[in-house]
């Protein structure tokens, strides 16, 4: 492989990311085919009109997620390293990608202004146990208010330390481990129920997530 092939690599552009962005990356390498497709299997594709990926990377999740929406459905993929949004853009050609370069605490804002009141689904594969705690905690807060009722937030992680946290924001959490990966990665799916989440607020006394 020539020097400029590698450099356009995915999984080198991932690892060079990675030990860069250590604590935003989360991994020296992407999410395994088999994890990918246990996470995202159990979900109701053809209602689904809209989608939101936290830290799409280079873009191994992306392509699956692409692969089985519907022809009208977006995928918004957000991150808030400026190389993989432009590796995105310049490598996936479709219509219902939409990229942005953010935060994924600005879910809301961002969901709005593509012109949805609340995604479907959200996908995360984030790494919680390295984000400071307050990050962490305003994600998790802004993503249970931009699901809809009854949606699900879908999150791959490498260790059990996010649970918590989403049991504070989410009426149910669903957890699977996929021994085939190494390490091996855990899987979580927390349903918004009807109530949790709709007035979540970090400093509000009224909080639901506190019940």
């Amino acid at each position: 492989m020539t020097a400029t092939a590698l450099a356009m690599s995915p999984k080198f552009l991932f690892l060079q990311q990675f030990i860069r962005h250590p604590r935003m990356v989360g991994s020296v390498i992407p999410t395994s085919e088999i994890a990918i497709q246990a996470l995202l299997n159990p979900v109701g594709w053809r209602e689904v009109r809209c989608v939101v990926e936290y830290g799409p990377g280079t873009g191994v999740f992306t392509r699956r997620i692409l692969d089985r929406l519907g022809p009208d459905a977006r995928l918004i993929a957000i991150d808030t390293n400026p190389m993989f949004v432009r590796h995105l853009r310049q490598n996936i050609v479709d219509e219902r990608l939409i990229c942005v370069e953010g935060s994924a605490a600005d879910v809301e804002d961002i969901l709005a202004r593509e012109g949805f009141e609340a995604a479907d689904y959200i996908i995360s594969g984030l790494p919680f146990s390295t984000l400071p705690p307050e990050v962490a905690d305003e994600i998790a807060a802004a993503t249970a208010r931009a699901i809809r009722p009854g949606g699900k937030f879908l999150v791959y992680q490498y260790s059990r330390f996010v649970l918590s946290r989403l049991e504070r924001f989410f009426g149910h959490v669903d957890q699977d481990i996929v021994w085939r990966c190494i390490p091996p990665a855990r899987l979580f799916w927390a349903c918004k129920d009807q109530e949790k989440g709709a007035t979540v607020e970090l400093s509000g006394v009224e909080s639901l997530a506190a019940v």
